[in-house]
């Protein structure tokens, strides 16, 4: 039987619009089981943590536990390779971080590709590495150390948390840009690095802030500046390094990532409810506490940002020929 014009356009009016629906529905059902948030660090450090209050948040939002799973190894490429290899449904998300843009040229054999086989969902925090010495260091202000260091080349020590993390590659920037010589030393975190610091053992580091600032605030280290193009507003009386060397800029940054093909309904819907917790003042309160300040990408930016910031430390690792140890 042949149907009338106008009821045939109807029915495939209906039909083109009959995809939409499943998609809808899958957004708006989303999440109907627990959804994992894995974290290629260790648990207790200030990456886990973070993952943890929007775990927690999203748990609240969404009414589906979000679980912490800790993957730590090879950098956290061990946490990457595990979400690269998982369903793209939006139950299995990746803590990322400026170390996985800096991996991407450090490691020179993954299983992956960093920037082509995720998809990004969300920017949530960024900080600022503050450039700290040991008091003993003459130098009050980033010129003035600059010129202790000329005069001084592969006498002073520069610590790290450890080869190819973003306190190294902002302290081989430095040295890049300043045409500075300085002896790494990596340590196996913060923690130790900023021990010896305070021992004198070694005399400069670009520290995380969280395990910096009490030492700071007691006179055991020496603030000479923030590593971000801006200040801190935390501590807005100290200086940024790009004040007094033109362009310089690094900072740890972490966000949220899934698989690749991740359906984009499910992906705006986790930025929505992430966004929402980083303008919630308790969450924003937390942040400051932890050292960070929101940085509330949608997909598409932090998709860019991310690929920036590989370029950019591709170069510095490149320069400086640094490799995994």
């Amino acid at each position: 039987m042949k149907l009338p014009r106008r009821q045939f356009l109807r029915l495939a009016a209906g039909a083109a619009a009959l995809p939409a629906f499943p998609h809808i529905a899958r957004a708006q059902a989303y999440p109907t089981r627990p959804v994992r948030i894995v974290v290629g660090f260790p648990a207790g450090g200030t990456g886990d943590i973070l993952a943890r209050l929007t775990g927690q948040w999203l748990s609240e939002r969404l009414g589906r536990p979000f679980i912490i799973e800790n993957r730590p190894g090879a950098g956290s490429n061990l946490a990457v390779e595990a979400v690269v290899r998982a369903a793209p449904d939006g139950y299995t998300l990746l803590w990322v971080t400026s170390a996985n843009a800096s991996n991407a040229t450090i490691y020179e054999k993954l299983n992956f590709n960093f920037l082509r086989d995720l998809s990004a969902v969300a920017g949530f925090i960024q900080s600022p590495l503050l450039m700290e010495v040991n008091p003993a260091v003459s130098a009050k202000s980033v010129p003035e150390f600059i010129a202790y260091a000329r005069s001084n080349p592969d006498k002073l020590s520069m610590a790290s948390g450890g080869n190819g993390t973003t306190t190294h590659l902002a302290g081989e920037l430095f040295k890049i840009m300043t045409h500075t010589n300085m002896v790494h030393v990596p340590y196996r975190g913060d923690a130790p690095a900023i021990t010896d610091l305070i021992g004198g053992q070694v005399q400069v580091m670009f520290a995380n802030i969280p395990p910096s600032m009490e030492h700071v605030r007691s006179g055991r280290l020496r603030a000479l500046a923030v590593t971000t193009a801006t200040r801190w507003e935390e501590l807005p009386d100290i200086p940024t390094v790009g004040e007094s060397v033109k362009d310089f800029q690094a900072s740890f940054w972490g966000g949220f990532c899934a698989p690749k093909n991740t359906p984009s309904e499910i992906i705006d819907r986790l930025y929505k409810e992430i966004s929402a917790g980083l303008s919630d003042p308790k969450m924003r309160a937390r942040l400051a506490e932890l050292g960070t300040s929101p940085l509330p990408l949608p997909p598409a930016a932090f998709s860019k940002f991310m690929a920036d910031d590989t370029e950019h430390w591709a170069k510095v690792v490149r320069a400086a020929n640094i490799k995994p140890e």
